[in-house]
């Protein structure tokens, strides 16, 4: 048996070939032409902005018995949702996506404790696949709508203010938001409503109001009229 061996080897015939791992899928660019069709979004940024060039993105949609969201924010660190009975950061659930050290983009389930994120080690999150690319951090997952009763991770059949934050991570830690008040959702967020929202960032909110609005028509129709 072993002459055969050594003859079949050295005529080439290697026997079954040996398993190899599957091919990777890539990520599947986020679809911003379902928001608020058959995905419910928030947008931050610039107007028109979509998932590959807002500040920060979020959707969600229900899938079954789970919630499929998907995050995008321009940083090379973290991005984040969390889900708030206030507008206020303290005693939130949140779901973050981290790109770490090796250029993988985990996602991890903290509990803010007053100003504080804490880690939990219960992670509802599933199917979970991320992405780190053009300083992006992009990530898709999913979680179960219904959850026993905890205090650190929410049921979101029930409607909760979103929280939105992104920033740097240091060796895979998160660290403070990018921003120093981060948007928060106008009112209280249903996953069975499907909204396209959009969220001016600082940068474009000067000329948004109605009373810069009206400051700027009576400037105009001063100067079309001029002095007397």
């Amino acid at each position: 048996l072993l002459v055969f061996y050594v003859v079949m080897i050295n005529s080439g015939y290697t026997g079954y070939p040996f398993p190899t791992a599957p091919p990777v899928d890539p990520f599947a660019k986020i679809r911003v032409d379902d928001c608020g069709k058959t995905k419910g979004c928030f947008r931050y940024g610039k107007p028109g902005c979509n998932a590959e060039t807002c500040d920060y993105f979020l959707s969600y949609r229900r899938i079954g018995a789970d919630v499929e969201f998907e995050l995008s924010a321009d940083t090379d660190g973290w991005v984040a949702v969390g889900f708030s009975s206030d507008k206020k950061m303290g005693g939130d659930d949140v779901m973050a996506c981290v790109h770490d050290d090796n250029g993988r983009v985990r996602i991890q389930h903290f509990y803010n404790v007053g100003q504080w994120a804490k880690e939990i080690q219960r992670n509802p999150a599933r199917d979970e696949e991320g992405v780190f690319e053009n300083n992006r951090v992009t990530c898709r997952f999913k979680r179960p709508v219904y959850v026993p009763r905890e205090e650190t991770i929410v049921d979101l059949h029930l409607s909760w203010y979103y929280l939105f934050a992104w920033g740097p991570a240091i060796q895979g830690s998160i660290t403070r938001h990018d921003i120093d008040s981060p948007p928060v959702s106008e009112r209280v967020v249903s996953i069975y409503k499907y909204e396209d929202i959009f969220m001016p960032s600082a940068a474009y909110q000067t000329f948004s109001s109605p009373f810069c609005l009206l400051l700027i028509v009576a400037l105009t129709f001063y100067l079309l009229m001029g002095t007397p």
